[in-house]
């Protein structure tokens, strides 16, 4: 008789076919490989900006009528002798801008020469000028052309000495960065999860196989990705979630299947009955496990930014390729090795998980109480969290570009990169030069360049020239307002909103750090839609699998505190500099905000991945004994050793990009391993059996209509028996 359930089908035909199956997975997989192999080509460079924002809006109209903007490269001069106004060092910088602007991808130019002797584009001492330019097209177009004329710009000749720096050259090494640290990650975790899995499995045949899941994943999203790059940008940093996420989340839902497979062999199933129990009951869990990552990574294509959605992009797709091969591919592996995979010894019942599950329920107050203290203590440092923008610092201190960068920071008073534009479309002449002086006497303003001149400190400190023409052309004019290195770093919003009182509401802000705060305004903004919709979403479906209200609250709560510890981490550490010698990154004080935000997304999936795993156990325990106490120690048995070990394997993927050169990987790879490990250690093995332990019979209560709408809609690995009178062997507690 056929099965009705869709899973049985399938596993049904899985295993009665293994072998039509197994052929046509290795010409996908090769298919896929195809597609893979033009990916990391596609994938583009994005600016932190939010588009149709009032920035943005700015930068087009500066571009379009006054033919200027902001501009993304610099070239450090330094003098060898003299200073940068001696005439032999001044007609070389000179000839450098001209040379610059000849260059593909240039769309202007300006230099400390050609500016009039601007005193923010010259260092304190005199030894260094900068020459600047604003790169046209996109961004990926922009650094492709900067790829290929950095290197011509990097000199030491007998006058001068040159260097490249600027926001998009820093960027450009940081994606060259990330692009080596895919690569070295792929020789690191490959045999260290293979390595992991012999030791878990004690048969290679069962860990090559485990493994192969992962890679399937992991080729097959950059296949997806290549699609998606038909239609819309897929930032290059996609690639590292997929690496780490694809081989994490293949293995994780491998594991599951082939422990089903092996605790149906033991039972006594032929290999048939068992590849169909496997896919029947673990494959129910993981479609669920695999919806609430789905789900929460989705989120991100809420917020309107290409750098966000890309690990949207990346994330669904390892998610979709790897239940895939969890359900698909690898049971009919199953199915033509058969017994190589089983067991070579059956575990003894009521071992160590078994034991801790019943210790913890013994004392759940005490041990409650403890496990909370430490993670509330970890999690105490999320209070000072602090959101700032990213500079150079993202790349180690040996980076040309940071060490440029870092020069201009030391040396220069302020940094004419980092202008703000004031777009002032109704300004009359008599009302330019009184506008401009009054922003310059904002305290962290150093300088002021407008039509009629420069300014500071509320007095005009240059005539204008042929350097100020730039500010007329289109309706109106514009003012850049260059701001001290502190006003910008530490006091950027109070600075902007000074600016904002100065100019009038009908005056337009942009340049880089209006872009950077239009940018955490958008994230912000739509962060409480974004969690709302992960919470809501969440609750509904593990209420489909539980059929209560309760446990669907305390699963978010209990992710609510591994998440919390992962802000800790990552507030103590990063934004606060501890271990930073032993890390090789350079605090700043603060956290560029859409990190933290793909780090939740990510790890609140993950974490409810494993909740959905143990759950599932707990559901199917209590399901056939009604008693609570004895479901939670039996699914913890059955479920915990299968958890930790995925999490090892998953926190040792992501932790391979904690020695990469780039902080935003950094960064990812410890707030992951963090949570990770916090997640299947003391939420699953303390917290969650103390929960469950005090709530009692309340862990199963919903409304009588909640409870109507579970038994028609609900789904769970395995149906309730009718109710009889039974008598579940007591477990002491």
């Amino acid at each position: 008789m056929q099965p009705r359930d869709p899973l049985a089908r399938l596993g049904s035909a899985l295993a009665r076919r293994p072998r039509r199956a197994l052929w046509a997975s290795v010409v996908l997989a090769l298919f896929a490989l195809v597609l893979a192999a033009g990916t990391m080509d596609r994938l583009v460079l994005s600016r932190f900006e939010s588009p149709g924002s009032e920035s943005v809006r700015t930068r087009a109209v500066l571009e379009k009528e006054f033919g200027t903007g902001t501009p993304s490269v610099l070239l450090m001069v330094t003098a060898k002798e003299g200073t940068v106004d001696t005439p032999a060092v001044a007609e070389a910088g000179r000839e450098l801008e001209k040379e610059l602007a000849r260059q593909g991808g240039v769309a202007e130019t300006a230099s400390y020469w050609s500016r009039g002797n601007s005193p923010v584009m010259r260092a304190e001492d005199a030894r260094q000028a900068l020459v600047i330019a604003r790169m046209a097209g996109t961004v990926t177009e922009a650094r492709a052309e900067l790829a290929e004329f950095s290197p011509e710009f990097t000199r030491d000749g007998e006058l001068v000495e040159v260097r490249v720096g600027g926001g998009d050259e820093v960027f450009r090494q940081a994606a060259e960065q990330a692009r080596a640290d895919f690569l070295r990650a792929e020789l690191i975790v490959i045999p260290l999860v293979l390595l992991l899995l012999f030791a878990l499995y004690r048969r290679f045949s069962a860990a090559a196989l485990t493994l192969g899941m992962g890679l399937f994943s992991v080729i097959g999203t950059l296949a997806l990705l290549r699609i998606v790059t038909l239609f819309t940008d897929v930032s290059t940093f996609a690639a590292n979630l997929t690496l780490v996420m694809g081989i994490g989340l293949g293995v994780d839902y491998s594991l599951f299947v082939i422990n089903r497979f092996r605790e149906a062999l033991a039972s006594g199933a032929e290999v048939p009955e068992a590849v169909r129990e496997s896919v029947t009951r673990a494959g129910r869990t993981v479609a669920f496990s695999g919806l609430t990552v789905v789900v929460s990574l989705a989120c991100l294509l809420l917020f309107p930014f290409p750098f966000l959605r890309s690990f949207a992009y990346a994330g669904i797709g390892t998610v979709l390729t790897s239940v895939f091969a969890a359900l698909v591919i690898l049971p009919a592996a199953l199915a033509r090795l058969g017994h190589r995979i089983a067991r070579r010894k059956v575990p003894r019942a009521g071992g160590w998980w078994r034991r801790t599950a019943l210790r913890m329920m013994k004392r759940p107050v005490l041990y409650g109480v403890s496990a909370l203290a430490v993670l509330l203590t970890v999690s105490a440092p999320a209070l000072g969290l602090t959101f700032g923008t990213p500079d150079e610092r993202v790349l180690p201190p040996s980076a040309s570009s940071r060490v440029v960068q870092q020069d201009i920071r030391d040396n220069f008073a302020a940094e004419e990169m980092d202008a703000i534009q004031i777009l002032d479309a109704g300004a009359v002449p008599g009302a330019i030069e009184e506008r401009a002086l009054a922003l310059s006497r904002i305290p962290e303003v150093r300088q002021v360049d407008a039509l009629t001149g420069s300014y500071a400190e509320g007095r005009r400190i240059r005539e204008p020239g042929a350097w100020s023409e730039r500010f007329e052309g289109g309706q109106g004019t514009w003012y850049s307002v260059i701001a001290t290195h502190d006003g910008l770093e530490r006091e950027v919003d109070r600075v902007l909103a000074d600016i904002r009182t100065t100019v009038g509401e009908d005056a337009r802000l942009g340049g880089y750090p209006a872009e950077l705060a239009d940018f955490r305004a958008e994230l912000t903004d739509r962060l409480p839609l974004v969690l709302g919709l992960i919470l809501a979403v969440t609750f509904l479906i593990l209420f489909l699998m539980t059929g209560s209200v309760l446990l669907p609250v305390k699963a978010m709560v209990l992710n609510a505190l591994s998440l919390a510890v992962m802000f800790g981490t990552l507030v103590w550490i990063f934004q606060d500099g501890h271990l930073s010698g032993l890390l090789g990154f350079t605090a700043t004080g603060s956290i560029e905000p859409s990190i933290p935000i793909l780090m939740f997304c990510t790890a609140f999936g993950l974490s409810m991945d494993y909740e959905v795993f143990l759950l599932s156990r707990i559901k199917e325990e209590y399901d056939r004994t009604g008693d609570t106490t004895a479901a939670v120690a039996l699914g913890l048995e059955r479920s915990g050793p299968l958890i930790t070990s995925a999490a090892v394997i998953l926190a040792a993927s992501f932790a391979t990009y904690a020695s990469s050169g780039v902080v935003f990987l950094k960064m990812l790879a410890v707030g992951m391993v963090v949570v990770i490990l916090v997640d299947a250690t003391l939420i699953r093995v303390v917290l969650v059996p103390v929960f469950m332990r005090l709530a009692g019979r309340a862990n199963w209560w919903a409304p009588a209509w909640m409870r109507a709408a579970h038994v028609r809609f609900g789904l769970t690995e395995s149906r309730p028996e009718p109710e009889r009178p039974r008598a579940p062997a007591p477990v002491e507690v």
